[in-house]
């Protein structure tokens, strides 16, 4: 991307050189910094909204205090780009989210500034207080200050983190980023409880915040003093988070540098947690983004001067689609059914499910652990809750999936997106882990549907189940078979032969099967192709088809087992265990993800990288079981 549309940014190497500016360049500096954001993700996709509305807030936060030295903690992180652009990454901005480039998130090993790694929501509040502690241990005079948005307030783990810190002695900072939008639209009393502060006009629910921090803000001082007097007894976060043993101050404006700063700096000098209430605008400056921050959340690339349009050819329907449909469906037939899902209303695809059965749909905010024990409670009670989440966001639920639904055999359906790798956003996305989470749990079942026909028919059969069962599917679309209108399910706990191994001439080739559980059934069957290969659609991880895989391995010299999740413990250990009970003995290649954690990059790429297409699948048998070949 150009630089020239961008002087006074151009010149911003680290936080260092901010720090020299004066208040008047630094306005400047956040107007070319909100049209670089604009422009550098309008090219590569990635998070829009969230970072458009902490543009003033990044610059005043580094303006203040001496990072890296200072640490400053991300929550989620999907708000960062502006904190990376003036951190020394400006010009690797088009490498975002990109292999090879940079992270979409924090990571400590990208930057000394990225001083805490993180994508999941409510962490940042711990993280801080742990570094404010470990310096006060230490004697290093530093800040820790942590920026939490009010979706992720939302959580439990921060709330447990505020009854820790507020009778910490240390020097901390929470800023809560108030600008009344997670991903989908926030819920519960505590953001109606911040809501009531923004209903009127934005300073309408200032208070009095003290003498010391204000008394540079002159206006701000008076108006606060004038509305203590007019408002005494109104409710105001003060109430709340002053009871947890901070020094609440707020709100104040979150694009207004000449407020921000001075309160900033005021507080720098306070001993003791403090926490700071700003109110920003997601979209902040790209009228498009502020009318639909949901849209502008994460949107991939566009021309900034139109906005977002249309694709010319309809796309293939989605994995995410497919459920969606499914669970509208499937509610209109059964009455009781209800959906549940932790703040990923959109991204779990249930828009369509709250407008048809909003008194079905049950949005319980970014609480994971809660929305699986709110789903066994329902479950006990004769309801049949289906949990929406992605597959990562699980794993934050996974005492709760033990001990309140599988302990108690309770049946609720998790419908898991994304499994499998993600691209773009990375590691921290990845649903890597769940079929090895999930497959040593005593009651559950877990379902991997090969494409979106079977996906819609596999979450039909977990429906119909008396006990907990998992569908996990990927993001995005799949093979392309459109599901069928019907709701009938497919035969529990069952796989199927989808190509028989012809036979050679000369019988001296291994006979070989592959294995595949859920959608690289499809490259595996272009395999079976081209080494003439059993290849058997396991559909099931748990319970594995043991009658399937007896008459498979019985007519086979050698077994493969592919799957898109963590090799240990997953669905080949399965098939191994299987074996070893049944006293089965055959040479079995096991192909799926390694032990590391994959990095962000085109999902494509990102298989092809781990021998997860075709060609990496033909390779692998070749180089086990075909030395030699020519295959």
């Amino acid at each position: 991307m150009s630089t020239t549309s961008f002087p006074l940014l151009q010149t911003i190497n680290d936080p260092a050189d901010l720090r020299r500016l004066s208040r008047a360049d630094l306005k400047v500096l956040a107007t070319e910094l909100r049209e670089f954001v604009l422009q550098s993700v309008s090219q590569t996709g990635g998070h829009l909204s969230s970072n458009l509305g902490t543009v003033e807030l990044t610059v005043a936060l580094h303006h203040v205090f001496n990072t890296p030295e200072d640490r400053l903690v991300w929550d989620v992180g999907h708000q960062t780009y502006p904190h990376k652009i003036l951190t020394g990454r400006r010009d690797r901005m088009h490498t975002l989210r990109q292999m090879g480039g940079i992270s979409g998130f924090p990571q400590r090993a990208e930057s000394i500034y990225d001083t805490f790694g993180t994508a999941h929501s409510s962490t940042s509040i711990s993280a801080a207080l742990g570094m404010a502690l470990a310096a006060k241990r230490k004697g290093d005079n530093r800040h820790a200050v942590a920026i939490i948005g009010d979706g992720a307030m939302s959580a439990g783990m921060a709330f447990e983190a505020l009854n820790n810190a507020g009778v910490a002695d240390c020097n901390l900072l929470v800023v809560l980023n108030d600008n009344d939008m997670s991903i989908s639209p926030p819920v519960g009393a505590l953001n109606r409880y911040l809501a009531q502060l923004m209903s009127g006009q934005f300073y309408a629910a200032a208070k009095n915040v003290g003498k010391t921090v204000l008394r540079p803000v002159p206006p701000l001082l008076e108006f606060a003093k004038r509305f203590e007097q007019q408002a005494k007894g109104m409710v105001v976060p003060a109430t709340l988070f002053e009871k947890f043993g901070f020094n609440y101050i707020g709100p104040i404006d979150g694009h207004d540098l000449d407020s921000l700063i001075p309160t900033l700096e005021n507080i720098k000098s306070l001993k003791g947690p403090q926490f700071l209430h700003v109110v920003t605008k997601k979209g902040q400056g790209y009228k498009l983004a502020e009318a639909d921050p949901v849209a502008y959340h994460g949107p991939g690339k566009f021309d900034p001067s139109v906005g977002l349009t249309k694709p010319a050819t309809p796309p293939k329907q989605t994995f995410t689609q497919v459920f969606g449909q499914w669970l509208c469906d499937m509610a209109a037939q059964d009455p009781r059914l209800v959906g549940i899902t932790p703040a990923m209303r959109e991204g779990s695809g249930m828009v369509e499910f709250e407008k048809r059965f909003p008194d079905r749909y049950y949005d319980v905010g970014i609480a994971e652990q809660h929305a699986v024990t709110f789903a066994a409670g329902m479950a006990c009670e004769g309801v049949k809750p289906v949990v929406a989440i992605y597959s990562t966001f699980l794993q934050r639920g996974y005492d709760q999936l033990i001990h309140d639904v599988a302990l108690q055999n309770l049946p609720v359906v998790f419908a898991l997106d994304r499994a499998g790798l993600v691209g773009a956003d990375g590691a921290t996305h990845a649903g890597a882990y769940d079929i090895p989470f999930v497959r040593c749990i005593p009651n559950m079942s877990m379902a991997c549907p090969a494409d979106e026909r079977e996906c819609r028919q596999l979450l039909s059969s977990a429906f119909e189940q008396d006990h907990p069962v998992a569908v996990r599917y990927p993001r995005g679309s799949g093979a392309g078979v459109a599901p069928l209108a019907a709701l009938d399910g497919l035969p529990f706990g069952k796989g199927e032969i989808r190509r028989e191994r012809k036979g050679d001439a000369d019988g001296k080739a291994p006979r070989i099967a592959i294995l595949a559980f859920g959608t690289l059934l499809y490259p595996a069957l272009e395999v079976g192709e081209a080494i003439d290969a059993t290849v058997v659609n396991m559909r099931w991880a748990k319970p594995i088809d043991e009658a399937l895989l007896r008459e498979v391995a019985e007519r086979h010299d050698a077994l493969v087992t592919v799957e898109e999740g963590a090799i240990m413990g997953g669905a080949g250990s399965a098939v191994t265990e299987a074996l070893n009970a049944m006293g089965i003995v055959r040479p079995l290649l096991q192909l799926g993800l390694g032990d590391v954690f994959i990095e962000h990059g085109d999902p494509a790429k990102l298989l092809a990288l781990q021998g997860l297409d075709a060609a990496g699948i033909r390779a692998s048998i070749a180089a086990r079981f075909l030395p030699g070949s020519t295959v």
